[in-house]
């Protein structure tokens, strides 16, 4: 079966083709039909305004152009009536051969269904959360992965070849600020505090004291009998592991696996600056001057050229990130998504800059930014954590209200947009909690299917689907809704919109329960109930999938 928008654009493009050649019109060069939701109940189930985009080339009013294509799509299999309405839009209305359709394809189709090829296997690198290892993830990184991981498996399900990446930022400044707060706390530790004071703008959450112990209960007071210049790289090294450690056991408990993680220190020891600033100087993007190393940025509409290697031979920040841009490309992905912070915004022009200076086509590189996330709690603000110091962690949210609600609550905003997440919403067993709403359709079905186990009746199958009796408006809408998910999963992997699958769960929820509390399954007669069953058995596979693709688990008993 063919995806809905697909079939029902193969019969408007013929209409059109029809109507060209029998009136000689000439058909514009680029011309592709669109179709969209109709956004009032009572406007059929898709809507074009492609008589209205055609009748100034045509030569004739958008209104008799629409009738004359309407009238050469067949009614039948697809199309139950069309509408002509306003100045010229067309409004369809799907026949009951294809919700049966739908039906069908959901159940034939299984976890499978909901899948499109629209990736074909091109490979695509997906790179988030990629913290400094300094400190346990905030709230912040936990929406980056959220939208990240996510963003990642709708691709995957969209036919693309993904990769999850983490970049390790181990080669900065920060971890030499890192190795002297560890160090500071060990000495306090000891009780030797004053001998290595915490720096100004060091490290202070409760989490680099703990670390520190873990120094004193492994190397007891060995570490400070040695000159505090010659245990610094130790301890920022270590450290960063441990740290290392935490993000990633935060993160797999999270649901988030990433493929690789990429340490920046790795570039300058395989080698990879060098060729990349070759690279530039050799497409004469990037030039020397006071014995510095400058890219040519202003050539892209920045205000100055910017500094790769300063005059002492030191790699500036921006160095990394362009081996490392070119690093993956050199490992064959077509396609390179990132995933930063809003605060980086500044920075998505520069790196896009570099992208073209080294001749990559401008739509094979995105950026996601993450807005901030204000968390509250019954409305109200939620103060600041203890263990982070500044910052309310990943760990904390994660262990008040679970993964699931987590996971559904940063992803139900546009990435773009500021996310207020309700802690004690987020824990409501109630239908105001749209992951508990939305779960709880799913382990309604379940229970019914208990209900038909205890009462010795057999699921039925596909031949035992009469979708002529299904006319009910509750019935209708939920096997549109159900109809709805490759759409879906088509438009979130094209956009990059993890939310539009949240939405998405929450109206085949909303159009689940509307059928529950209007029909009765069991206590019918024996061929409705097969069909209505069978339609629910859609709906749990539906629901479970699009579940999945958030990372969010399918309950059978809530």
């Amino acid at each position: 079966m063919q995806n809905m928008t697909d079939e029902l654009k193969a019969l408007l493009e013929k209409a059109v083709n029809k109507v060209a050649a029998e009136r000689e019109y000439l058909i514009p060069e680029g011309f592709v039909v669109r179709l969209e939701r109709p956004r009032q109940s009572g406007h059929g189930d898709w809507a074009t305004n492609i008589a209205m985009q055609l009748a100034k080339p045509f030569g004739t009013s958008p209104r008799e152009l629409a009738a004359a294509i309407a009238a050469s799509v067949p009614i039948g299999d697809v199309v139950d009536k069309i509408e002509v309405a306003g100045p010229g839009f067309m409004n369809f209305t799907l026949s009951s051969c294809w919700i049966a359709e739908s039906v069908k394809s959901a159940i034939e189709k299984d976890e499978d269904y909901g899948r499109v090829n629209d990736g074909a296997g091109r490979r695509v690198q997906i790179e988030f959360v990629s913290a400094n290892p300094t400190g346990p993830l905030h709230m912040g990184h936990g929406r980056g992965a959220a939208v990240g991981d996510i963003t990642a498996s709708i691709l995957d399900f969209a036919g693309w070849d993904v990769e999850r990446e983490y970049y390790i930022n181990d080669a900065g400044l920060q971890m030499e600020l890192l190795g002297k707060s560890a160090q500071a706390r060990y000495f306090e530790a000891i009780g030797r505090g004053a001998e290595a004071p915490m720096p100004e703008d060091g490290y202070h959450g409760e989490y680099m004291s703990d670390i520190a112990q873990m120094f004193v209960d492994k190397y007891g007071t060995s570490l400070a009998d040695k000159p505090l210049e010659e245990t610094m790289e130790f301890f920022s090294v270590e450290t960063g592991k441990v740290v290392i450690g935490m993000i990633s056991k935060d993160l797999e408990d999270f649901g988030v696996k990433f493929d690789v993680w990429f340490s920046e220190k790795s570039l300058y020891d395989d080698g990879c600056v060098e060729p990349a600033m070759q690279a530039l100087k050799d497409r004469d993007y990037a030039y020397e001057q006071d014995g510095a190393l400058w890219f040519r940025s202003t050539m892209f509409g920045d205000d100055k050229d910017r500094v790769l290697i300063r005059t002492n031979g030191v790699p500036t920040y921006f160095t990394s990130d362009v081996a490392y841009l070119k690093n993956k490309y050199d490992r064959n992905f077509e396609k390179l998504i990132y995933v930063w912070g809003a605060d980086h915004h500044g920075y998505v022009p520069r790196i896009k800059s570099v992208n073209k200076a080294f001749g990559y086509p401008d739509n094979a590189l995105d950026v996601l930014l993450i807005q901030m996330v204000n968390l509250l709690r019954d409305g109200k603000p939620v103060q600041m954590s203890k263990r982070a110091g500044t910052i309310i962690t990943l760990r904390e949210i994660m262990e008040e209200v679970g993964v699931d609600a987590t996971r559904f609550f940063f992803v139900m905003r546009r990435c773009d947009s500021t996310l207020d997440f309700d802690l004690e919403l987020a824990k409501k067993a109630t239908s105001e909690n749209p992951v508990f709403y939305v779960q709880y359709a799913h382990a309604r079905i379940c229970s019914i299917y208990r209900e038909l186990s205890e009462r010795g009746i057999e699921l039925p199958t596909m031949a035992d689907f009469d979708v002529t009796l299904l006319t009910d408006p509750s019935e209708l809408n939920l096997a549109k809704a159900i109809s709805k998910l490759p759409e879906e999963v088509s438009k979130a992997a094209g956009e990059f919109a993890p939310h539009r699958i949240a939405y998405y769960a929450t109206e085949l929820a909303e159009a689940f329960h509307s059928f529950y509390n209007n029909q009765r399954v069991l206590g019918v007669e024996e061929s409705v109930m097969k069909s209505r069953v069978l339609l629910m058995e859609a709906a749990r596979i539906t629901l479970r999938n699009t579940l999945a693709l958030l990372g969010v688990s399918a309950p059978e008993k809530m």
